[in-house]
C-alpha cells in the first residue's frame, strides 16, 4: 500500500517539528514527511530528535522551502518523489507583538507575508492536484488570536483572523472535491516561537507613549505567566492532527491533565464553535482567574486557553440542531 505523503512547512522548531516526528516515527509506518525549512541549516534538532526517536529510513525527509518566494515552493513540490501530496501542513509562521506604533513597516509587511500570503501561496501550489485527484487533507496553524484580538498583536491577530476567513471559504469549496480543510487554533505553547518575532519584542518602543510602555510592560509580564502556567506542550497540540486529519492511530501520546488541572488540549481542539468557552474578564486571563494586567471587568467571550481544532468534517460531539418549525426550511451554516 502506498504511503500517506505529508508535507509540512516550518520545521525547524515547535509544533511543524513534532508533527513530522510523530507522523515519521508512526508505528504504521504508513508516513512519508517532506519537512521543510526556510534555512537547511536549521535542521540540526529535526535530524537529530528523528535518529533518537527511531524513525524508520525513508520515513523523513527535509527540503528547503521558503514561503515567501514561489520559486522556492515550486522547487520544494518538484523533488517530492511520489509526484502527490496527500496531506498538506502549512505551518510556517512569524509574531509581532508590541504597541502597534511601535513596528517597522518592513516588519509588519513580514508577518503578513509568511503568515498569510505564504499560506495562500502553498495552497495556489498544491490545491490544482489535490482538486484533480479529488482528496487531499490540508491542516493550516492559525491561532486564538484569530478568534479574538489580543493586546498588542494587532499585526499578528490580523493575520489570524484573515486565515479563519480563507479556511472558511476553502472548506465550503473543496468538500464537492473530497479535499479536507482544518484550521489548528493555538493557544500559549512551549515552543521558541517568542524568542523569533520579528522586530524583536516590542518593537522601537521609544516611538510609544510612556503610558503605552507601562501597559506593554505589564502586559508582557502577564503573558510570561499565562505561557508557564497555562502553556501546553508541542506534543499535546499535534497529537490530535496526527490522529483525526493525518489517520495516525498509534504512537507515543503526549501526557493527559490530572484532575483539577486544565482540560486537556484534544478535547478542545475538537469542539465545534457552537461550543463556545465560558466568558472570561479577557483574552488573556488565565484559566478560571481574573485579567491581572489591565483590570478589566466587562466580560467578554474569551479565546480558549487551549489550542482547538476546527474542521470541515462535522462533529460527532456537536449538540442537536433545533427543531424547525413547519414549513420553514433550516439556515444552513457549513460545520468548519
Amino acid at each position: 500500500m502506498d504511503r500517506t505523503v505529508v508535507l509540512i512547512t516550518g520545521c525547524s522548531s515547535g509544533i511543524g517539528l513534532h508533527l513530522a516526528l510523530r507522523l515519521a516515527s508512526d508505528p504504521s509506518q504508513s508516513f512519508k514527511v517532506y519537512a521543510t525549512l526556510r534555512d537547511l541549516a536549521s535542521q540540526g534538532p529535526l535530524l537529530e530528535a528523528a535518529q533518537s526517536r527511531g524513525c524508520p529510513p525513508g520515513s523523513l525527509e527535509t527540503l528547503q522551502l521558503d514561503v515567501r518566494d514561489a520559486d522556492s515552493i515550486a522547487a520544494a513540490q518538484a523533488r517530492v518523489t511520489e509526484g502527490r501530496v496527500d496531506v498538506l501542513v502549512c505551518n510556517a509562521g512569524r509574531g509581532l507583538v508590541g504597541p502597534l506604533e511601535a513596528h517597522k513597516e518592513g516588519s509588519v509587511d513580514a508577518v503578513l507575508d509568511v503568515n498569510l500570503m505564504g499560506t495562500v501561496r502553498m495552497l495556489q501550489a498544491f490545491l490544482l492536484d489535490m482538486k484533480r485527484r479529488r482528496s487531499g487533507r490540508i491542516l493550516v496553524t492559525g491561532s486564538v488570536g484569530g478568534l479574538m484580538a489580543l493586546p498588542f498583536n494587532a499585526v499578528y491577530c490580523a493575520s489570524k483572523f484573515a486565515l479563519e476567513g480563507l479556511c472558511e471559504s476553502l472548506a465550503i469549496l473543496l468538500q464537492p472535491f473530497g479535499v479536507h480543510v482544518s484550521l489548528i487554533e493555538c493557544g500559549p505553547v512551549h515552543t521558541p516561537f517568542p524568542e523569533k518575532l520579528e522586530g524583536g519584542l516590542g518593537g522601537m518602543l521609544d516611538r510609544a507613549d510612556a503610558e503605552t510602555r507601562d501597559l506593554f510592560y505589564r502586559y508582557r509580564r502577564h503573558c510570561e505567566r499565562v505561557i508557564r502556567e497555562a502553556g501546553q506542550d508541542p506534543e499535546e497540540v499535534v497529537e490530535v492532527s496526527a490522529e483525526r486529519d493525518c489517520g495516525s492511530g498509534g504512537g507515543p501520546r503526549a501526557p493527559q491533565p490530572s484532575p483539577g488541572q486544565r482540560a486537556s488540549s484534544r478535547r478542545c481542539r475538537s469542539s465545534s464553535r457552537r461550543c463556545a468557552p465560558r466568558a472570561r474578564p479577557c483574552a488573556t486571563s488565565l484559566p478560571n482567574g481574573s485579567c491581572r494586567w489591565c483590570s478589566c471587568a466587562s466580560p467578554t467571550p474569551a479565546a480558549p486557553a487551549t489550542s482547538r481544532l476546527r474542521t470541515s468534517q462535522r462533529s460527532t460531539t456537536r449538540p442537536p440542531r433545533a427543531p424547525t418549525a413547519p414549513g420553514r426550511r433550516p439556515k444552513l451554516k457549513p460545520d468548519v
